[in-house]
Protein backbone atom coordinates (compact mmCIF):
# COMPACT_ATOMS: atom_id res chain seq x y z
CA UNK A 1 0.00 0.00 0.00
CA UNK A 2 1.23 3.58 -0.69
CA UNK A 3 -0.52 7.20 -0.11
CA UNK A 4 0.05 10.30 -2.18
CA UNK A 5 -1.28 13.64 -2.88
CA UNK A 6 -2.10 15.30 -6.07
CA UNK A 7 -2.54 18.63 -6.71
CA UNK A 8 -4.78 20.37 -9.03
CA UNK A 9 -7.13 23.40 -10.38
CA UNK A 10 -10.06 23.78 -11.61
CA UNK A 11 -11.21 26.55 -14.14
CA UNK A 12 -13.89 27.51 -16.39
CA UNK A 13 -17.27 26.22 -16.29
CA UNK A 14 -16.33 22.77 -14.14
CA UNK A 15 -16.93 25.08 -11.76
CA UNK A 16 -20.37 24.36 -11.12
CA UNK A 17 -19.47 20.89 -10.76
CA UNK A 18 -20.46 20.26 -6.76
CA UNK A 19 -18.42 18.33 -4.18
CA UNK A 20 -20.20 15.15 -4.66
CA UNK A 21 -19.31 15.42 -8.61
CA UNK A 22 -15.94 15.75 -8.01
CA UNK A 23 -15.51 12.89 -6.04
CA UNK A 24 -17.28 10.86 -8.77
CA UNK A 25 -15.43 12.35 -11.33
CA UNK A 26 -12.15 11.56 -9.38
CA UNK A 27 -13.18 7.96 -8.99
CA UNK A 28 -13.53 7.54 -12.51
CA UNK A 29 -10.66 9.55 -13.35
CA UNK A 30 -8.39 6.92 -11.66
CA UNK A 31 -9.90 4.42 -13.06
CA UNK A 32 -9.32 5.03 -16.98
CA UNK A 33 -5.70 5.74 -15.79
CA UNK A 34 -5.17 2.68 -14.60
CA UNK A 35 -4.31 3.78 -10.94
CA UNK A 36 -5.03 1.33 -8.27
CA UNK A 37 -6.91 2.70 -6.00
CA UNK A 38 -7.65 1.25 -2.33
CA UNK A 39 -10.79 0.83 -1.01
CA UNK A 40 -12.53 0.29 2.18
CA UNK A 41 -13.71 -3.13 3.33
CA UNK A 42 -17.25 -4.23 4.34
CA UNK A 43 -20.64 -4.37 2.37
CA UNK A 44 -19.89 -0.60 0.65
CA UNK A 45 -16.23 -0.32 -0.30
CA UNK A 46 -15.16 3.21 -1.49
CA UNK A 47 -12.14 4.25 -2.34
CA UNK A 48 -9.09 5.52 -0.34
CA UNK A 49 -9.28 9.23 -1.27
CA UNK A 50 -10.07 12.45 0.29
CA UNK A 51 -9.80 16.44 -0.57
CA UNK A 52 -8.28 18.51 2.14
CA UNK A 53 -10.72 20.91 1.51
CA UNK A 54 -13.78 20.91 0.01
CA UNK A 55 -14.52 23.73 -2.97
CA UNK A 56 -17.61 25.55 -2.95
CA UNK A 57 -19.99 25.48 -5.75
CA UNK A 58 -19.40 28.08 -8.37
CA UNK A 59 -15.83 28.90 -6.98
CA UNK A 60 -12.64 28.31 -9.37
CA UNK A 61 -9.32 27.05 -7.64
CA UNK A 62 -5.62 27.47 -8.08
CA UNK A 63 -4.11 25.11 -5.94
CA UNK A 64 -6.61 22.38 -4.68
CA UNK A 65 -5.19 18.77 -2.96
CA UNK A 66 -6.53 14.91 -3.07
CA UNK A 67 -4.95 12.77 -1.09
CA UNK A 68 -5.31 8.89 -1.97
CA UNK A 69 -4.13 5.51 -1.22
CA UNK A 70 -2.99 3.17 -3.75
CA UNK A 71 -2.47 -0.92 -3.68
CA UNK A 72 1.33 -0.39 -5.22
CA UNK A 73 3.58 2.32 -5.73
CA UNK A 74 3.13 4.51 -8.57
CA UNK A 75 5.16 5.12 -11.60
CA UNK A 76 4.75 9.16 -10.69
CA UNK A 77 5.56 10.12 -14.65
CA UNK A 78 3.31 8.01 -16.52
CA UNK A 79 0.45 8.21 -13.39
CA UNK A 80 0.55 12.42 -13.66
CA UNK A 81 0.18 12.26 -17.66
CA UNK A 82 -2.54 9.26 -17.78
CA UNK A 83 -4.61 11.60 -14.92
CA UNK A 84 -4.13 14.14 -17.47
CA UNK A 85 -5.67 12.98 -20.12
CA UNK A 86 -8.17 11.52 -17.74
CA UNK A 87 -9.61 14.88 -16.69
CA UNK A 88 -12.40 16.95 -18.28
CA UNK A 89 -11.35 20.57 -19.78
CA UNK A 90 -11.42 22.97 -16.65
CA UNK A 91 -9.46 20.15 -14.46
CA UNK A 92 -5.60 20.83 -14.75
CA UNK A 93 -3.36 17.99 -12.49
CA UNK A 94 -0.32 19.82 -12.06
CA UNK A 95 1.69 17.42 -9.69
CA UNK A 96 1.39 13.90 -7.82
CA UNK A 97 3.75 13.54 -4.84
CA UNK A 98 4.23 11.28 -2.74
CA UNK A 99 2.88 11.10 1.12
CA UNK A 100 4.07 9.16 4.35
CA UNK A 101 1.64 6.57 5.30
CA UNK A 102 1.47 7.26 8.53
CA UNK A 103 1.17 10.57 8.32
CA UNK A 104 -2.23 12.98 9.47
CA UNK A 105 -4.71 13.50 6.76
CA UNK A 106 -4.26 16.67 4.64
CA UNK A 107 -8.06 17.64 5.82
CA UNK A 108 -6.57 17.57 9.46
CA UNK A 109 -3.99 19.91 8.67
CA UNK A 110 -5.62 22.69 7.46
CA UNK A 111 -5.53 26.35 9.31
CA UNK A 112 -6.84 28.58 6.43
CA UNK A 113 -7.63 29.31 3.07
CA UNK A 114 -7.02 32.41 0.84
CA UNK A 115 -9.49 33.66 -2.01
CA UNK A 116 -9.99 36.88 -4.38
CA UNK A 117 -13.31 38.12 -5.08
CA UNK A 118 -13.43 40.01 -8.14
CA UNK A 119 -15.69 42.45 -8.36
CA UNK A 120 -17.97 44.06 -11.11
CA UNK A 121 -16.12 46.35 -13.80
CA UNK A 122 -18.90 47.84 -14.87
CA UNK A 123 -19.32 50.43 -11.17
CA UNK A 124 -16.05 51.31 -11.53
CA UNK A 125 -14.65 51.18 -8.37
CA UNK A 126 -11.39 52.79 -7.14
CA UNK A 127 -8.61 51.41 -5.89
CA UNK A 128 -7.44 53.66 -3.14
CA UNK A 129 -11.64 54.04 -2.26
CA UNK A 130 -11.86 50.55 -2.02
CA UNK A 131 -8.67 50.08 0.44
CA UNK A 132 -10.08 53.30 2.64
CA UNK A 133 -13.77 50.78 2.95
CA UNK A 134 -11.65 47.81 3.57
CA UNK A 135 -9.80 49.43 6.30
CA UNK A 136 -12.98 51.08 8.19
CA UNK A 137 -14.50 47.35 7.61
CA UNK A 138 -11.92 45.65 9.75
CA UNK A 139 -11.63 47.93 12.46
CA UNK A 140 -15.22 47.45 13.40
CA UNK A 141 -15.03 46.21 16.88
CA UNK A 142 -17.35 43.21 16.06
CA UNK A 143 -18.16 42.13 12.45
CA UNK A 144 -21.56 40.74 12.09
CA UNK A 145 -22.02 37.95 9.58
CA UNK A 146 -25.52 35.50 9.16
CA UNK A 147 -24.28 32.05 9.81
CA UNK A 148 -26.35 28.41 9.88
CA UNK A 149 -25.96 26.34 13.17
CA UNK A 150 -25.31 22.84 12.59
CA UNK A 151 -27.49 21.24 14.10
CA UNK A 152 -30.73 23.47 13.74
CA UNK A 153 -30.09 24.83 10.56
CA UNK A 154 -31.23 28.34 11.82
CA UNK A 155 -29.12 31.70 10.66
CA UNK A 156 -27.83 33.72 13.61
CA UNK A 157 -25.70 36.41 13.68
CA UNK A 158 -22.12 35.63 14.62
CA UNK A 159 -18.75 37.68 14.97
CA UNK A 160 -16.21 36.52 12.42
CA UNK A 161 -13.58 39.15 12.74
CA UNK A 162 -11.39 37.13 14.21
CA UNK A 163 -11.69 34.43 11.97
CA UNK A 164 -10.58 37.34 9.17
CA UNK A 165 -6.55 37.32 8.96
CA UNK A 166 -6.27 39.67 6.16
CA UNK A 167 -8.19 41.73 3.45
CA UNK A 168 -6.09 43.47 0.84
CA UNK A 169 -7.31 45.24 -2.33
CA UNK A 170 -5.55 45.02 -5.78
CA UNK A 171 -6.21 45.41 -9.75
CA UNK A 172 -6.09 42.08 -11.87
CA UNK A 173 -6.71 41.91 -14.94
CA UNK A 174 -9.30 39.33 -16.87
CA UNK A 175 -9.48 38.19 -20.18
CA UNK A 176 -12.99 39.07 -20.98
CA UNK A 177 -12.67 41.46 -23.63
CA UNK A 178 -11.88 44.27 -21.54
CA UNK A 179 -8.81 46.52 -21.65
CA UNK A 180 -9.85 48.24 -17.96
CA UNK A 181 -8.32 46.62 -14.86
CA UNK A 182 -10.49 44.52 -12.27
CA UNK A 183 -10.47 45.23 -8.69
CA UNK A 184 -10.25 42.44 -6.56
CA UNK A 185 -10.30 41.56 -3.11
CA UNK A 186 -7.97 39.24 -1.48
CA UNK A 187 -8.92 37.83 2.05
CA UNK A 188 -7.01 34.86 4.01
CA UNK A 189 -9.84 33.30 6.45
CA UNK A 190 -9.96 30.64 9.07
CA UNK A 191 -10.29 27.12 7.32
CA UNK A 192 -10.43 23.26 8.51
CA UNK A 193 -11.95 21.64 11.27
CA UNK A 194 -11.50 23.86 13.91
CA UNK A 195 -12.47 27.29 12.36
CA UNK A 196 -14.02 27.63 9.39
CA UNK A 197 -15.13 30.91 7.47
CA UNK A 198 -16.86 31.08 3.96
CA UNK A 199 -15.88 33.93 2.20
CA UNK A 200 -19.56 34.25 1.61
CA UNK A 201 -20.13 35.90 5.23
CA UNK A 202 -17.38 38.39 4.33
CA UNK A 203 -18.39 39.11 0.79
CA UNK A 204 -22.23 39.46 2.43
CA UNK A 205 -21.22 41.84 5.56
CA UNK A 206 -18.94 43.67 3.90
CA UNK A 207 -21.53 44.69 1.12
CA UNK A 208 -24.08 45.60 3.90
CA UNK A 209 -21.31 47.87 5.67
CA UNK A 210 -20.00 49.47 2.51
CA UNK A 211 -23.12 50.01 1.34
CA UNK A 212 -21.81 49.41 -1.79
CA UNK A 213 -23.93 47.82 -4.91
CA UNK A 214 -22.36 44.43 -5.67
CA UNK A 215 -24.84 41.59 -7.27
CA UNK A 216 -23.13 38.23 -5.74
CA UNK A 217 -24.32 36.79 -9.15
CA UNK A 218 -21.39 39.47 -10.95
CA UNK A 219 -18.64 37.90 -8.53
CA UNK A 220 -16.03 35.50 -9.08
CA UNK A 221 -14.66 33.93 -6.09
CA UNK A 222 -11.50 31.92 -6.80
CA UNK A 223 -9.30 30.24 -4.10
CA UNK A 224 -6.09 30.94 -4.32
CA UNK A 225 -4.72 28.65 -1.69
CA UNK A 226 -4.77 26.11 0.96
CA UNK A 227 -2.72 26.84 4.14
CA UNK A 228 -1.41 23.40 6.39
CA UNK A 229 0.06 23.88 9.50
CA UNK A 230 2.80 21.04 9.97
CA UNK A 231 2.83 20.16 6.52
CA UNK A 232 4.96 21.67 3.43
CA UNK A 233 3.46 21.36 -0.09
Amino acid sequence: MARYFLEFSKKGNIKYISHLDMQRLFKRAFKSAGIPIEYSQGYNPHPKMGFAQPLSLGYTAVQEYLEFNTKENLDLSHSILAMREAMPQGIYISRIEPLDISAKSLASQVTAARYSVVLPIQYRFRKDDMEELVKDYLSQSQIIAKKKEKKSKKLVDKDIKNQIHWIKVEKTSIDQGFTDEFIKLVMELDGGSNSNLSPEQVISSFTQFSKLYLPREELEVQREKIIFSGFEI
